[in-house]
């Protein structure tokens, strides 16, 4: 997901104060313009709502529960699964430097690697785009975008919509909903990830399509740099940087799907970053103890930014575009469909048995579940 909110099930024994660093993190989050709190609680609520038109059973019931990455609608046997997702606030950034070409791969792929966490086959995806005034160079890039990740995702762009909404919007937003196919019976929820199971992590190209908000105040606000500003750690230009477009992953999915058996969950680590990992249905924990050396543009919004190791790793992917959870016996045949597909992969951890669903990183001393990291030596330190 593009967006900073998702629904989470809050639990007992978060460590000696939890609440206080929640409310803390929310609040620094919040400087950028993203209210975290808010969100939930209107998320909450809406939620209530639409779980009240999901049909019993029959034609149109609803596989999975409101949280996992898409979800699936049953027509007839026939798994139709569909998610929808935006670009964020990367869109500010294509904007101000007046380059659009690029921001189509991302809505692409904001949609379309969420869909293939349940198991399902992308297929097509529709667009919205929302604009100031219309411009059609602008919206002619767009396109030029959007073409060209559905090409590397191997589906339609099957129609869309555009509307001028001066007043509302400044500058654009786009968004993209998308719809894929699996046998309704298949869906996949992570529910068989047992202890033991091996994470693989892809890397990721850079940001992706998260914490923009949070890059754009330590780099922007924070410090006057310039969209032109060149570090020695970077390839490109800040900006360039910036807008690198995010990963697709579908094409290799769809090939460990086929032909690895022991598969058992699919994760775009997306906001939330590696606490996407907790999202899986089976009551399991992760230990993260061969991390993915991130790229230099994370380590310059931490400095620039000021942002603790745990925030970084709840807003950012740090290096850790996807990842596979497969059994044990599984593994060297991933890596091997991945290095085919020309992917930089490795082993980064394992599942735990662990009912609290926590993600221990020890590199970095942290620990987290649901939305937040914490230092497990502070958290000890409190407890004490």
């Amino acid at each position: 997901m593009s967006g900073d909110s998702m629904l989470s099930t809050w639990q007992v024994g978060q460590p000696a104060g939890f609440a206080e660093l929640t409310t803390v993190r929310k609040e620094v989050y919040k400087e950028t313009g993203v209210d975290t709190n808010e969100a939930d609680a209107g998320l909450r609520h809406i939620v209530e709502r639409i779980r009240g038109t999901w049909p019993k059973s029959g034609l149109g019931r609803v596989a999975l529960d409101i949280g996992y990455f898409a979800n699936v609608v049953d027509f007839g046997g026939v798994g139709v699964a569909m998610c929808t997702d935006g670009v964020g606030s990367k869109s500010v950034v294509a904007h101000q430097m007046g380059k659009y070409d690029t921001i189509g791969i991302d809505c692409v792929a904001m949609n379309v690697n969420d869909l293939i966490c349940v198991g399902a086959r992308p297929l097509s995806l529709v667009d919205y785009i929302a604009v100031e005034t219309a411009d059609a160079a602008m919206l002619d890039a767009i396109a030029v975008g959007l073409c060209a990740g559905a090409e590397k995702a191997g589906i339609s762009i099957s129609g869309g919509e555009t509307a001028q909404l001066k007043g509302i919007v400044q500058g654009f937003d786009l968004v993209g909903t998308a719809v894929g196919r699996i046998d309704f019976g298949s869906v996949m929820s992570g529910q068989n990830v047992a202890e033991g199971d091996i994470v693989v992590g892809v890397r990721s190209n850079g940001v992706h399509s998260n914490g923009l908000s949070l890059a754009r105040k330590a780099f922007f606000k924070d410090h006057q740099f310039e969209f032109e500003q060149r570090f020695a750690d970077l390839d490109l230009t800040l900006g360039e940087e910036l807008l690198r477009p995010t990963d697709i992953y579908v094409p290799e999915a769809m090939d460990v799907l086929d032909r690895v058996p022991g598969t058992k969950a699919l994760i775009n680590i997306t906001s939330d970053g590696l606490l996407n990992l907790t999202r899986v249905s089976a009551e399991v924990g992760f230990v993260i103890d061969q991390l993915i050396e991130p790229q230099p543009i994370f380590a310059l919004i931490q400095h620039y930014g000021g942002v603790s190791d745990a925030e970084m790793f709840e807003v950012f992917n740090m290096g850790v575009g996807f990842c596979y959870v497969v059994a044990p016996a599984d593994v060297a045949a991933t890596l091997e469909i991945l290095k085919m597909h020309g992917r930089d992969a490795q082993i980064i951890g394992r599942a735990t048995a662990d009912p609290d669903r926590k993600v221990h990183i020890p590199q970095r001393g942290l620990a987290g579940r649901n939305k937040v990291f914490w230092e497990e030596s502070s958290a000890r330190r409190r407890a004490g």
